[in-house]
C-alpha cells in the first residue's frame, strides 16, 4: 500500500491533499492514525463526499517515511 506513494505522484499534507481533492486530482488518500482527528477530519469528510478512497497508516512516521520526507505526515494522497 505504501509503496505506491514512492513510486507514484503525490502530494503530501492537509493543505496540498485538500487542494488536489477539490480539483479532482486525488485517486486515494493516506491518513495517519496518530494524527491529531482535528488535522485528519475535515480531509476524511472531503473524501467521503468526493468518493475517494482513503487508507489508513498506523503512524505519521511512516507515512512520512513513505512518502520521501524526514519528518511525519498526517496526510498524503496519490494523484492521477
Amino acid at each position: 500500500m505504501l509503496e505506491e506513494l514512492k513510486k507514484q505522484p503525490k502530494v503530501v499534507g492537509v493543505k496540498q491533499t485538500k487542494r488536489a481533492l477539490g480539483d479532482g486530482r486525488a485517486v486515494r488518500v493516506f491518513l495517519a492514525d496518530d494524527a491529531d482527528p482535528r488535522v485528519v477530519e475535515p480531509v476524511s469528510a472531503m473524501c467521503a463526499e468526493r468518493g475517494v478512497p482513503v487508507e489508513r497508516v498506523a503512524r505519521m512516521k511512516d507515512l512520512g517515511n513513505a512518502c520521501g520526507i524526514a519528518v511525519g505526515s498526517a496526510v498524503a494522497a496519490l494523484l492521477r
